[in-house]
């Protein structure tokens, strides 16, 4: 939670997400949002708390092999902001099951578009998870 809190933001009323295409709320989530919805912060910390519990068993049913906590954490980040059908079809996932945890991690800096666009916020973001995800293996 602490990696996805400060690049989702929270906002507690629905709003567009123009790249996604989709509504979303708290902590980027999409999952039953629609326009119009309000939550208080407590209900989205439960729902982040409850999302990530999701995407973390989502990403080992794709990603089984041992990792280092800290690089799981940067990857369920990353599944979270991307969705697990992506994250688990990627390069990035191939990379990790073959053994090549470094080559995985590289793999983040890839997925910094959205829309067909580069983002910076993505860009950064994605930096930040490569960061995390590579001192994990030192």
């Amino acid at each position: 939670m602490a990696l996805i809190i400060p690049w989702e933001g929270l906002v507690l009323e629905s709003h567009w997400d123009r790249y996604a295409k989709i509504w979303d709320i708290c902590y980027g989530e999409t999952q039953g949002v629609g326009p119009g919805m309000q939550v208080t912060k407590a209900e989205c910390d439960t729902r982040l708390a409850k999302r990530v519990g999701e995407f973390d068993t989502a990403l080992r049913k794709c990603l089984p092999g041992p990792i280092p906590d800290q690089m799981r954490g940067a990857l369920i980040s990353w599944s979270y902001n991307v969705g697990t059908g992506a994250a688990c079809s990627s390069t990035l996932v191939r990379k990790a099951n073959a053994g090549d945890l470094v080559g995985a991690c590289n793999e983040l800096s890839r997925w910094n578009r959205a829309g067909g666009k580069i983002v910076r916020g993505l860009t950064n973001r994605r930096e930040a998870e490569r960061k995390i995800c590579l001192e994990a293996l030192k």
